[in-house]
């Protein structure tokens, strides 16, 4: 039975809560994406140099890094609800320094926003695992498909609305790029107002008794160290982290690539909508994927499809143009398959304070893999192309799946791959 299904008032409370969450993911990507758009497009005009375009994407990834492991602690300590309101409110306090980044033509000030921004991407992220907390353990890995798909709407709403919220501002006297960043407060206040508002997920009844009680004090380090012994938690590590630096190493040129051959904006926008398409649009199959094959299936065919989209973009004619559409997709797609199965195995195993700082942690390493990925992929296309760069992503994909082939076979054996 899925698990918006049913009469009963908890599972009406479910689907409230659901409801709240993917809402509040969705608000708040809209308010994400369209910051670190608007502020990428600022920062050089600022600067005069076109070399200060990526800070601010680079900020927001820190910042996201960053707040995921606090946030985590203190969802531990206080609660889902009072960490991703305190991430979300952080995030209030970004978006309006980048307002007074543009009345005073400041770029410390606008880098120093979007990493605070980053603070409500962090809690929207993490919320995934507060709707999984709510449900039996074998329906986990579809609460967390439902609750990654309201990303979509953030990806496809937020680069659309930058242009009319700007053009609005300067219609009303404001500075160019002040209306998007006002724009991206009202979505988050939007977000805030959902969640305080918003009904109470409830506890779910399966879940151990003593898993919902306090947990003992445990270094951090120490619960690594756990969770690393096991093949449960290698397998979800190496999902989380290593997709995320696969995805990010190439499609972060994508566009690139595409702007450098000579490619207009309608094209590059084209590639990226089917890449974020692939990333967040089909979540809920993700989710449902993981609860009929098991986690480590599923991880496997996301690795197979982050593989077979590095083949296809270097295979891509000279420039790739709307052939890169369906490599990107599958790029955007595979690492979907391996965050949602990934997610699912980090969604139970621990007390729930455990639990909750480890995810935090894991979050924190695949946000900063994502920094690194970022860094890394201009420099290698820069020195031999966009070919070897996708090269690159598929001989990794291949050697990241490998490592953990043994481990897959041991969760499977054991009946707790799903």
């Amino acid at each position: 039975m899925s698990i918006l299904e049913g009469a009963d008032p908890l599972a009406r409370q479910r689907r409230l809560a659901l409801a709240t969450y993917f809402a509040a993911v969705a608000l708040t990507g809209v308010a994400f994406i369209a910051t670190f758009q608007n502020a990428s497009v600022l920062a050089p005009v600022i600067t005069g140099t076109a070399s200060t375009g990526g800070l601010p994407a680079s900020a927001g990834v820190v910042g996201s890094a960053i707040a995921a492991a606090l946030l985590a602690t203190l969802m531990a300590a206080r609660g889902r609800r009072v960490g991703i309101l305190t991430g979300l409110l952080v995030a209030v306090l970004g978006s309006a320094t980048t307002v007074v980044a543009v009345v005073t033509w400041s770029l410390p000030l606008l880098i120093g926003g979007v990493l605070l921004v980053g603070s409500g991407n962090a809690a929207a992220s993490l919320s995934r695992y507060a709707a999984s907390d709510m449900v039996p353990p074998a329906r986990r890995a579809a609460a967390v498909g439902i609750v990654v798909w309201g990303s979509t709407i953030g990806a496809v709403a937020g680069p659309n609305l930058v242009g009319p919220a700007n053009s609005v501002g300067e219609s009303l006297g404001w500075q160019h790029a002040a209306g998007g960043f006002v724009m991206a407060i009202g979505f988050l206040l939007l977000a805030v107002a959902v969640v305080t508002f918003g009904p109470r997920a409830p506890i779910s009844p399966d879940e151990p008794v003593e898993e919902r009680g306090p947990a003992a004090r445990t270094s951090l380090w120490r619960l690594l160290t756990e969770l690393l012994s096991s093949a449960r938690g290698r397998t979800a590590v190496l999902a989380l982290v290593s997709g995320q630096l696969v995805m990010i190493l190439i499609m972060t040129m994508t566009p690139y690539h595409l702007s450098h051959a000579g490619y207009p904006d309608a094209v590059v926008g084209l590639v990226v909508s089917a890449h974020m398409f692939g990333m967040f649009g089909l979540s809920p199959v993700s989710g449902r994927l993981t609860e009929r094959l098991g986690a480590v299936p599923v991880i496997m065919l996301g690795f197979g499809g982050l593989g077979m989209a590095g083949l296809l973009a270097a295979a891509a004619p000279e420039g790739g143009g709307t052939v890169l559409m369906l490599p990107l997709f599958l790029l955007g797609f595979g690492w979907n398959l391996s965050f949602v199965a990934g997610s699912s195995l980090l969604a139970s195993g621990q007390a729930f304070r455990d639990r909750a700082r480890l995810q935090g942690l894991i979050d924190a390493l695949a946000w900063g893999t994502a920094a690194f990925a970022g860094l890394v992929a201009g420099p290698v296309v820069a020195g031999f192309g966009y070919a070897v760069l996708c090269l690159a992503g598929t001989a990794l994909a291949a050697l990241l799946a490998a490592l953990f082939v043994v481990d897959g076979r041991r969760l499977q054996t054991a009946g707790t791959a799903s």
